[in-house]
């Protein structure tokens, strides 16, 4: 006996579509807007998953607004700038902590926790 496989992923919420889910689309009744985004994670209770077809083919009521946001293809790397940027303050902060070490060593930092009974600490003032 052969048992089906399941299916990956979700089908167009079109009546009779087989087609997988591309995009998902929501309602925000209060601004009359219609949104047409990337497929959401998670399947939501008030937004319609469509595939390619009818998410082309996709019309709201007269009068509202459409927003068709589409994915970013393009992966933004950190420049070369940024990285500089985050190596010069962990200098200067590692070089602040130096500086506060060596002009006062005899300043002893006491620990934090006094004492530890299970999940309950005593912090001193």
């Amino acid at each position: 006996m052969i048992r089906p496989q399941p299916r990956t992923g979700r089908l167009c919420s079109r009546i009779g579509c087989r087609h997988l889910a591309s995009k998902t689309l929501t309602y925000i009744y209060a601004d009359s807007t219609a949104v047409l985004g990337p497929l959401t994670t998670f399947s939501e209770p008030h937004a319609y998953d469509l595939c390619d077809t009818h998410s082309l083919r996709m019309s709201a009521p007269v009068g509202w607004t459409v927003i068709k946001q589409e994915p970013d293809n393009e992966i933004s790397l950190p420049s070369e700038d940024d990285l500089m940027a985050i190596a010069d303050a962990v200098r200067e902060a590692g070089s602040r902590q130096s500086q506060s070490e060596s002009s006062n060593p005899d300043i002893q930092v006491p620990p934090l926790e006094i004492g530890r009974r299970g999940h309950l600490r005593a912090i001193p003032n």
